[in-house]
């Protein structure tokens, strides 16, 4: 069987940045997935696409097709008062900010005095992506599955 939508797809894989640095990989059990539904980074999902069980995907991806380009509109400066409640506050902190367009995940870029830099981009905008995928394993999905939009785990429960 292979990969298309409303497949479940396990895979395991290795991200690395374009200098070769590993960012992120899967480890003893495979990233498992719904594809098609928006649960992986376009790019990969279109580089699945078509590929069965044990094939090997190698796919570099454009931050368009990934996370998205830096956007430097989403960093902002607000003084250390308006974070009343955070205790120590510091660089790499992730916090949720309510933001006109809802909750946001932001970084805490810098300190500096009384004001905080707050960065509402995600840590892998403007990289390209290189991905060392194996395609582990392709099912498909039960229709409480399609109904939720993700994979359940063992037994129909959610993992």
């Amino acid at each position: 069987m292979s990969i298309a939508p409303d497949q479940v797809v396990s895979i395991h894989y290795t991200l690395k940045n374009d200098a070769g640095e590993v960012i992120d990989r899967s480890r003893d059990e495979p990233l498992t997935y719904l594809h098609g539904h928006g649960n992986l980074i376009p790019g990969l999902e279109q580089a699945l696409a078509g590929k069965q069980p044990g094939e090997a995907v190698q796919v570099r991806i454009a931050p368009a097709q990934a996370y998205g380009e830096y956007d430097e509109r989403l960093v902002e400066q607000v003084p250390r008062r308006a974070l009343k409640g955070v205790r120590n506050l510091e660089v790499g902190m992730r916090l949720q900010a309510q933001t006109p367009q809802g909750a946001r995940t932001v970084t805490v870029k810098q300190l500096t005095g009384d004001l905080v830099t707050l960065d509402g981009n995600h840590p892998l905008a403007g990289q390209s992506l290189n991905f060392e995928v194996q395609v582990t394993a392709v099912r498909a999905a039960t229709a409480e599955e399609l109904a939720h939009g993700h994979v359940h785990g063992p037994e129909g429960h959610h993992h």
